[in-house]
């Protein structure tokens, strides 16, 4: 009877095993996480990768205004989301930059829309200027699930961001919320607040100026003062 019950208790656990090798589960322990609910690849479905010439740069704005609109490697093509690209002309006395699309741009179509859109309009025109006068962008020109960005996706939109503004030639540059401002234009504290700083892009330097953004501003009145200071700094730089 005993040995009855040991061989079946030896069937059970080959048993066992047999069915966490199916699953994929063939060592206690290894060095690199794995996703288990992903299946596994055989080697004749997995991709196949092979090696293609690094894409140049674009060399004016309107290709890279198309190359924002047909490469597929930026990061916003794996996000099921509508583009916002762009919107200027070249050498504008003021080029504006956001983070992202906020939800009502996206249902308008248009960057600094809504509500928001209307409190920017109000800080054009302190300043002398109206949206015909001004270029538009943002670091992202869609929105990722939930408004979270990856490290890496931050990183190289900024490097995006920069040739984006060397080719743009604004006299100006209006960076606007803390996300924009801590990936273009990061500080240890030094610079005066509120005031122009030189902003680094692919072909030199630009006169920057970093604030708030207006979706803050709706939350938080008190901090439109502040934007107005460094808005000041823009008045009479920024006029056409």
């Amino acid at each position: 009877m005993r040995g009855s019950m040991q061989d079946n208790a030896a069937l059970a656990a080959d048993a066992f095993l047999a069915w966490w090798q199916l699953a994929g589960v063939d060592h206690a322990v290894a060095e690199a996480p794995v996703d288990w609910l992903r299946p596994a690849l055989s080697p004749a479905s997995a991709p196949h990768r092979t090696e293609t010439a690094p894409v140049p740069k674009p060399r004016d704005l309107p290709a890279f205004h198309q190359w924002l609109e047909s490469d597929s490697d930026h990061p916003e093509r794996r996000w099921p989301a509508r583009a916002l690209y762009p919107a200027g002309a070249v050498d504008a006395p003021l080029m504006v930059v956001t983070d992202m699309p906020d939800p009502a741009d996206v249902d308008a179509g248009a960057l600094l829309a809504d509500r928001a859109g209307a409190l920017f309009d109000a800080m054009l025109r302190a300043i002398g200027l109206d949206r015909s006068h001004i270029y538009i962008a943002s670091l992202f020109f869609a929105r990722p699930p939930g408004g979270m960005v990856e490290a890496a996706d931050l990183t190289a939109a900024a490097a995006r961001m920069r040739t984006h503004v060397h080719l743009a030639r604004p006299r100006r540059l209006l960076l606007l919320g803390d996300r924009t401002i801590r990936a273009l234009m990061p500080t240890d504290g030094a610079a005066s607040p509120n005031s122009l700083r030189d902003f680094n892009h692919d072909g030199g330097t630009v006169p920057a100026v970093a604030t708030f953004h207006p979706r803050l501003l709706l939350g938080q009145p008190a901090a439109k003062a502040e934007c107005w200071r460094a808005l000041q700094s823009l008045i009479e730089e920024a006029r056409p």
